[in-house]
């Protein structure tokens, strides 16, 4: 099930039904090896603001910063304005940096550019969910699912 950021509005349709239960199971995947959280957040346009900034914008709406160990991550496409951004928190940003995430989004560009969307947000969600395994390991006493897995859809 998708969640909309903005409820009075209709929601495009950017992935299938199917398409949105592989990237939800790829979030649920990633968060099960680490006690770091995932989101997807997907809108049409991105106007008047550059992709991070949106993506940080975002991050601290829904509240992403309040993770216990601050290592949530955000990963936001502009479907229309062709625009994306992967924005992770103080505590996974400073283990991997921002050359991590540059190299995230070359690989969704090339894929989105096959037009292999699911799978692109599929290979990025592994990636982060591998970088947040190997500094904040799943601890099955302490770790609990902070955040929904559910891909977020704005305006």
């Amino acid at each position: 099930m998708a969640y909309s950021f903005f409820p009075w509005k209709k929601n495009k349709t950017f992935f299938t039904k199917e398409e949105q239960e592989v990237i939800t199971e790829a979030i649920q995947n990633a968060e099960r090896q680490t006690s770091g959280e995932i989101r997807v957040f997907v809108e049409s346009k991105c106007s008047y603001m550059d992709a991070l900034d949106r993506a940080a914008e975002l991050f601290f709406k829904l509240e992403m910063d309040e993770t216990e160990q601050r290592n949530a991550v955000l990963i936001y496409i502009a479907v229309d304005d062709h625009q994306m951004a992967v924005f992770g928190d103080e505590g996974i940003h400073q283990k991997v940096g921002t050359t991590f995430w540059q190299n995230e989004i070359k690989q969704m560009i090339s894929a989105f550019n096959r037009n292999d969307y699911a799978l692109g947000l599929k290979q990025c969600i592994a990636d982060v969910g591998e970088a947040l395994h190997t500094h904040f390991p799943y601890d099955h006493k302490t770790d609990k699912n902070e955040l929904p897995d559910e891909i977020l859809f704005g305006r």
